[in-house]
């Protein structure tokens, strides 16, 4: 380094040689030599103190980073190795025809304790019983206070409850994460999902099984990694399913009857578009199944599906299309009808009398009893047998709940001619709704054989023929003018021809023998009758109808109103614009202004 002399020599000499102080010139050098030092020595201090700074600002930004990162995480207990399998948590959603969520999973806590961590055992419980009410504080002081290391407490809480566990501070409570199944839409469709919970369960993690409803039937393809996440997709259409229970629920309440169900399927190819089944539950909190009593009276019991039962007159349809078939009887064909129809002991009567004689068709139309069963003659019982097996009547109907199989209609051992009789109007034979509506499908859809599916199906899928073309198309004109002019006439819906057979059947006691006044009232109808697309089933379980003088429990006065409510509902939903229907001669036209 070179450094300028305090005294240089020429101006040392100069300022003598002038008479100067060289004093001065040294004070002088001296002075800024300092201030350059100060200089250099402030600027070296200021950037020492930029680089602190910045070191200040990284290291803070560093601790601020990671509390974000901690307070955007979810909290986790530590974990230690293990070499069991791990519990597959991920279980692919359920959707509607169009894609809308029927059941998916939710991110959830379970809480548990460890009492050796605990602070105060004793307090902790009590403020557990108070956030928890179904918890036990007497029972938690024991376990918290007792020689257990690992105690559960909660399977699933909610976010706030969590919150209010957190308060307590005790360092003995402990959360684990896991997921949860989750119905959105609470109790709609709730007897065909069925419901969830939990298999094997970890602190971290439990496996979500199904346990009843379409979740049992396909559990294994719900948990199944293979599928890529993709969700199972149904028949059903969430308006329609939502629609039709809100309308079956205030029909029951008005029909004051004990139970009822409704069913809504395309007849070509056999897509449940709706089922209900009343009184229903919520599957997010599923209740517990009877130990005792009548099955029946449990909101778990499916009507639609396992409810069994004499469904009567509707039954009539399936022996005027197999004697049309065979061609025993045309539709003006006059049959028998005066009664009482007298077989050995027994005596079968109609509801009304009319007359000795009525035309096939005027025998749907009326619904006489007896009239069918002098067409149930002309058939026997080996090929009546035959029919009904072939419509699927006899088994357990394929529709994917692990409850169908329940659901097995109920036939006699033996099939003497009373037996023959009395089935061709519904008495003798019980079948579900969901038969029914397979059934009725079958009739109207050109006479091939339907299986109930809740399944989204691409294409229709053809199936056996079981009556003629031209057949179909007679029952459809005697389905259609039940309703016009027949047993239910409340069931007309303007503009979407609706065609139905209405069916009232004592119901059997368990003891034996009839009730004298509880009934099953089951409306079948079909629309559009020119073209049928839809089929939908109404039964109601021990309806009333009060508003005459005295009370009326035929299915013409109760569910025949609760079914063309549901249609005048469901039809513009399913994309049916009301049609005008051509009448034969219109003499007069009434303007209004």
């Amino acid at each position: 380094m070179i450094r300028t002399p305090l005294r240089p020599l020429a101006r040392i000499l100069s300022a003598r040689a002038k008479g100067e102080n060289p004093d001065v010139i040294e004070r002088e050098n001296l002075r800024v030599r300092h201030e350059a030092m100060r200089d250099k020595a402030k600027a070296r201090a200021e950037i020492r103190l930029v680089l602190l700074g910045l070191g200040f600002v990284a290291a803070f930004g560093m601790v601020g980073f990671e509390m974000g990162v901690l307070a955007s995480t979810e909290p986790a207990e530590p974990k230690t190795p293990y070499t069991g399998a791990p519990i597959v948590a991920e279980r692919a959603d359920i959707t509607d025809r169009q894609g809308r969520l029927l059941a998916t999973n939710l991110v959830t806590h379970s809480l548990y304790a460890q009492p050796q961590l605990m602070v105060d055992p004793a307090g902790a419980a009590e403020q557990l019983a108070l956030i928890f009410p179904d918890l036990d504080a007497a029972r938690m002081k024991k376990d918290f206070t007792g020689s257990r290391k690992f105690v559960w407490l909660k399977k699933k809480i909610s976010p706030e409850q969590m919150q209010l566990v957190h308060e307590i501070g005790d360092p003995g409570l402990l959360f684990g994460p896991r997921e949860m199944r989750l119905y959105p839409n609470g109790a709609v469709a709730s007897h065909i999902l069925g419901g969830a919970s939990f298999g094997r369960e970890g602190v971290s993690s439990a496996e979500v099984v199904g346990t009843a409803g379409i979740e049992k039937t396909f559990d294994t393809w719900l948990r199944d990694p293979a599928n890529g996440g993709a969700p199972l997709a149904l028949s059903l259409d969430l308006t329609l399913q939502s629609t039709i229970e809100d309308v079956l629920d205030g029909g029951m309440k008005l029909m004051h009857a004990k139970g009822a169900s409704a069913i809504l399927m395309d007849v070509h190819t056999g897509e449940i578009l709706s089922m209900a089944s009343l009184p229903d539950f919520d599957p997010n909190t599923r209740p517990a199944p009877l130990v005792k009593g009548d099955p029946s009276d449990s909101p778990l019991f499916n009507r639609a599906v396992q409810g069994v039962y004499e469904l009567g007159s509707t039954f009539k349809i399936f022996a005027v299309a197999q004697a049309l078939d065979l061609g025993l009887v045309n539709p003006e064909t006059m049959v028998e009808t005066k009664g009482p129809m007298v077989w050995g002991k027994f005596r079968i009567r109609d509801f009304h009398n009319y007359g000795p004689e009525l035309s096939v068709t005027d025998v749907i139309v009326k619904s006489s009893n007896i009239g069918t069963a002098h067409i149930a003659q002309m058939i026997g019982g080996t090929r009546q047998q035959a029919f009904l097996d072939q419509l699927g009547m006899f088994a357990a109907t394929p529709v994917e709940l692990v409850e169908a199989p329940t659901g097995k209609p109920l036939k006699p051992a033996k099939w003497p001619e009373i037996t023959t009789l009395t089935v061709s109007y519904g008495h003798g034979v019980a079948a579900s709704p969901l038969h029914l509506a397979s059934a009725y499908a079958s009739m109207v859809n050109g006479g091939t054989r339907v299986s109930p599916t809740l399944l989204k199906q691409d294409k229709p899928v053809p199936g056996a023929r079981v009556i003629s073309e031209s057949t179909s198309a007679t029952i459809r004109s005697m389905l259609r003018a039940v309703v016009q002019r027949g047993t239910a006439t409340f069931g007309d819906v303007p503009g979407y021809e609706v065609g139905g057979k209405t069916g009232t059947a004592d119901k059997p006691k368990p003891s034996g023998g009839y009730y004298k006044d509880k009934v099953i009232a089951t409306f079948a109808a079909a629309f559009p009758m020119s073209d049928p697309k839809y089929v939908l089933v109404v039964s109601l379980d021990e309806p009333v109808e009060t508003s005459g003088t005295e009370p009326r429990r035929t299915a013409g006065w109760t569910a025949v109103p609760v079914g063309a409510e549901i249609i005048r509902r469901a039809a513009p939903l399913l994309g049916l614009r009301p049609q005008l229907e051509s009448v034969a001669e219109a003499e007069v036209i009434r303007v209004s202004n």
